[in-house]
């Protein structure tokens, strides 16, 4: 393979100037920048090798994603306010949410400020403090289709979470989870 064919491409124009992609690494999708916010300068981090076929990167002002080598996902959402650390061959299924925050508060009186400070009545009204807590997921984890992970999770290392699964909590390394929220069913996967 030479240069040309390795080398970074998104199939519509010019990434964010803050997104740094790897050799071999190939983006698809129009939209996957369209709620891109983040002002950090190495706001997402794509490694080498990696296909994100219709995935929407979804970074908030202050967030920062990391993404290793050799990654596949389709159709995923990553929302990401604070920090999505993603490791090397990870695997994600279409329709998987990853999120580092609420993104909305929990108590009703701080919910309706921040949907007041959202909106056009607000006029520059600060919104209140979400909650955000970094998610991990380290090498060789698969994410089944329309699984979600939750802010402040660790997928360890080659675990794999079954589809449509909630995960709300820590999974240990080479374990299998399922259900809403998520639990162990399998143990030693290789």
């Amino acid at each position: 393979m030479n240069l040309v064919e390795s080398a970074p491409r998104w199939t519509d124009g010019e990434l964010p100037p803050n997104v740094l992609c790897g050799q071999g690494t190939v983006i698809t999708d129009g939209g996957a920048f369209r709620r891109f916010r983040s002002q950090r300068p190495e706001a997402v981090r794509l490694g080498h090798h990696c296909t994100m076929e219709g995935v929407h990167f979804a970074v908030g002002e202050q967030g920062e994603l990391g993404i290793g080598d050799y990654c596949y996902f389709t159709s995923a959402i990553l929302l990401c306010e604070l920090r999505i650390d993603i490791g090397s061959y990870v695997s994600i299924g279409w329709g998987v949410t990853i999120a580092d925050s609420d993104f909305h508060p929990i108590d009703p009186a701080a919910r309706i400020a921040d949907a007041v400070a959202c909106s056009p009545l607000g006029k520059g009204l600060p919104r209140p403090p979400l909650v955000r807590r970094p998610v991990c997921i380290e090498d060789y984890v698969w994410i089944g289709p329309g699984a979600t992970v939750l802010k402040g999770v660790r997928l360890g290392r080659g675990c794999i979470v079954e589809p449509g699964a909630v995960v709300t909590a820590d999974v240990p390394p080479q374990t299998r989870v399922l259900g809403n929220p998520a639990m162990i069913i399998g143990e030693g996967v290789t």
